[in-house]
């Protein structure tokens, strides 16, 4: 859903806008100067977009996108976008998460995997939390025989401020099941993200 379309609260809106407005006023900055008078109620609006995680679930988003399947070989979906807000300083961090699946008689609808991903990075996190969520959802969902997340991203609070390291990634991993249990699952799921890769 784009910001476009999306359906923003009025009264969240107001308190958002006056607090905004007077994080403006603390920094030292005129919120009545041309170019912030509408500074507040954008990034009021921003604010509730970027967050917006926390006003959706996952059952609405799943909405049965479930299909009987005689499919019990891997389902990759790879490079799904993500943008996430650092739950500690409020900062950005983004990149690309990669899920694997095992399923056992229901497949998931590909366009979901990819939503389930944005509906937990859509709130204030940490990326390891962000990881096992992710791969808890697509558990629950499926009932997979086991579900693989990895996760890599660009951290705004490790290269904008603190060591300022604008090189520097982090990775995190969920491993579920049949995953976490047997090891040339786990290797054959590594092994085709590397592959794709090339």
């Amino acid at each position: 859903m784009s910001s476009k379309h999306f359906s923003y609260d009025d009264n969240i809106t107001a308190r958002l806008r006056e607090a905004y407005h007077e994080v403006l006023v603390q920094i030292g900055e005129d919120p009545t100067r041309d170019g912030l008078l509408k500074t507040p109620d954008r990034a009021a609006k921003a604010m509730q977009y970027l967050t917006k995680g926390y006003r959706e679930s996952l059952d609405d988003l799943v909405n049965n996108a479930l299909f009987d399947s005689n499919n019990e070989e891997m389902v990759i979906v790879k490079d799904i976008e993500f943008y996430s807000m650092c739950e500690h300083h409020m900062l950005p961090f983004f990149g690309k998460c990669h899920v694997g699946y095992l399923p056992a008689g229901k497949v998931l609808g590909l366009s979901k995997v990819a939503r389930i991903v944005d509906m937990y990075a859509r709130r204030l996190q940490i990326q390891e939390q962000l990881t096992c969520q992710i791969a808890e959802a697509i558990s629950s969902s499926t009932h997979a025989y086991g579900v693989a997340v990895v996760m890599q991203a660009s951290h705004m609070c490790m290269t904008m401020r603190g060591v300022e390291k604008q090189n520097s990634t982090t990775m995190t991993s969920a491993m579920l099941g049949t995953f976490r249990n047997r090891h040339a699952t786990r290797a054959e799921f590594m092994e085709l993200l590397s592959l794709v890769s090339r």
